[in-house]
């Protein structure tokens, strides 16, 4: 027994209605990078200059801003998961920021001046080490032995800490866990 191929009659390309209903669909979940917009749209078929004014009517509105996607990245990297700034940068790259955005936000961040209520997040790339480091080790002491050292600081690098950042932070929680034996 053979059975035909059921072939569907191919749908006509979203018009700028349907258009936006995607993408503000797509941006119901989390901000989302101008490109990652533009590939959405086109997988959903849309013609490229729908997808421009489509594109261009959420930035005036102002749901489409890399800018303030890499400031929220940023913020959501340090309160939920720490990274070096290297990775960060990486993964704005990854999301299609641009080199001037993260520049931008590179010097943004060097020293961020934080509001009060977020005292909690870590501002400097020292504190965020440290921050991560403390959430790798969920309250246990930190090894004394040379190997268990190495990994650990093996984890911080591939967080995106550079080496100097690492031994730093170590020797930070190796002096204040040599202090809190000797009370």
């Amino acid at each position: 027994m053979h059975r035909q191929a059921h072939r569907r009659e191919p749908a006509e390309p979203p018009d700028a209605s349907a258009a936006m209903e995607t993408a503000v669909r797509f941006l119901g979940a989390r901000p989302r990078t101008r490109w990652e917009l533009d590939r959405r749209l086109r997988r959903a078929g849309v013609e490229e200059a729908i997808v421009a004014t489509t594109l261009e009517r959420l930035g005036e509105l102002g749901y489409v801003d890399d800018a303030a996607f890499a400031r929220w990245w940023g913020e959501q990297r340090d309160r939920h998961a720490p990274r070096g700034r290297r990775a960060i940068e990486t993964e704005l790259r990854q999301h299609g920021i641009g080199r001037e955005v993260i520049e931008a936000y590179r010097s943004e961040h060097v020293q961020p001046a934080r509001a009060p209520e977020d005292e909690s997040l870590p501002g400097t790339e020292d504190e965020r080490a440290a921050h991560a480091l403390a959430r790798h080790l969920r309250g246990r002491p930190l090894p004394d032995e040379p190997k268990a050292l190495q990994r650990i600081g093996m984890f911080l690098v591939r967080r995106g800490f550079d080496p100097e950042t690492v031994r730093g932070a170590l020797r930070r929680a190796g002096s204040f866990a040599k202090e809190s034996e000797g009370r």
